[in-house]
């Protein structure tokens, strides 16, 4: 599915990883470990498209995802820290938004969704008066409304309480076994059914030093 070929990447004259090889089939879950300002963020902002200041490749399905960035932006689904909504907006209309990009509207879907992560009655709630926690339920919300089989998640489970953590994990786990595939970042130790694959940035720099 998707396939890191010696990928490097300098932040402030400081390189923070070099000759990263690695692939992702479908059905899989990877892990990317390592100490706070060891590259995760960067990493996962390459994968999703974010960040074009890399040498090496990423390649989708053996293209490299430079040339066919349309067709892998509609591949993945992204989630960064923040739960990239607009909070002046309430969590129908940034869903609603979010539909759009995909090129459907479906209000029920939409209701459903929100219902689903323990938000029924909030969908005309302008989000900036919901918790950190609900903001962030408003984000996941879209991967019940995205059809990308590659999911790209850095910190997911943050503002989550202990049953948000708990749907989240099922969620994951749901999709890899439906043959989809997940790249995250968490400092959470992570309850799953499927075989966890990790990239640990720590040991690379270790090694190449």
């Amino acid at each position: 599915m998707l396939t890191v070929a010696n990928l490097g990447c300098e932040r402030d004259e400081r390189v923070l990883f070099d000759h990263l090889s690695f692939s992702v089939a479908n059905g899989m879950l990877l892990q990317i470990q390592g100490a706070n300002g060891s590259g995760k963020t960067t990493l996962l902002r390459i994968l999703a498209g974010l960040n074009s200041d890399y040498t090496g490749e990423v390649l989708w399905r053996g293209q490299n995802c430079r040339q066919t960035r349309q067709e892998y932006q509609q591949a993945l689904f992204y989630l960064g820290h923040a739960p990239a909504i607009n909070r002046t907006l309430t969590p129908l209309q940034n869903l609603r938004w979010f539909c759009g990009l995909q090129g459907f509207s479906d209000d029920a879907a939409i209701h459903a969704a929100l219902q689903q992560l323990g938000l029924a009655g909030y969908a005309d709630i302008p989000c900036h008066q919901m918790s950190a926690g609900q903001q962030r339920r408003v984000s996941l919300a879209r991967l019940s409304l995205s059809a990308a089989p590659l999911w790209i998640m850095d910190e997911p489970f943050t503002a989550l309480d202990k049953q948000g953590v708990a749907e989240l994990e099922a969620r994951v786990d749901a999709h890899v076994t439906s043959g989809g595939a997940v790249i995250l970042t968490t400092h959470h130790a992570l309850q799953t059914r499927h075989l966890l694959t990790v990239v640990n940035l720590d040991a690379l720099r270790t090694e190449s030093a």
